[in-house]
């Protein structure tokens, strides 16, 4: 990636909706070689989608939680299956430390939260043990992918 595809992929994060000829115009481009450029990274996998961007909070999702699971080793497969199917799971990773994943996942109240992990996270292939935090106020939400790029 150079200079202006950075800049491309910066100004995509910040609005995808806009056109080629707005976007050429604000990384020094014309229409045709911006196009040309965004294809070419969707191409190469650097930009795998375009979404709208919805509010949790005004959706009626206001509980954030973040579940360490330890698990049978020998289900890690079946487990990360089911992790990645449940629409309450919003990422999951593996990890090195207290615990073998590390889950984000949102709900509307407590009491969702209470039905989520006694009545199916804790009972996924393979669970031995999960450990949750619950989030009480979101300081900086996700960033921007570019942001993280060198220069």
């Amino acid at each position: 990636m150079d200079k202006i595809d950075r800049e491309i992929v910066r100004r995509l994060e910040e609005d995808a909706r806009l056109s080629f000829a707005e976007l050429g115009e604000k990384v020094g481009l014309s229409k045709t070689p911006c196009w040309q450029r965004v294809r070419t990274l969707e191409r190469q996998g650097l930009i795998r989608g375009y979404r709208a961007e919805l509010d949790a909070e005004r959706l009626g999702l206001k509980v954030h939680a973040f579940v360490f699971v330890s698990i049978d080793s020998a289900r890690y497969a079946e487990f990360e299956a089911a992790a990645a199917q449940h629409p309450a799971v919003l990422q999951c990773y593996t990890t090195a430390g207290q615990a073998d994943y590390l889950m984000h996942v949102l709900v509307g109240e407590i009491e969702a939260l209470d039905r989520l992990l006694r009545l199916q996270i804790s009972r996924m292939p393979g669970v031995q043990r999960i450990e949750t935090t619950v989030c009480m106020k979101t300081i900086k939400p996700r960033a921007p992918l570019s942001g993280c790029l060198p220069p």
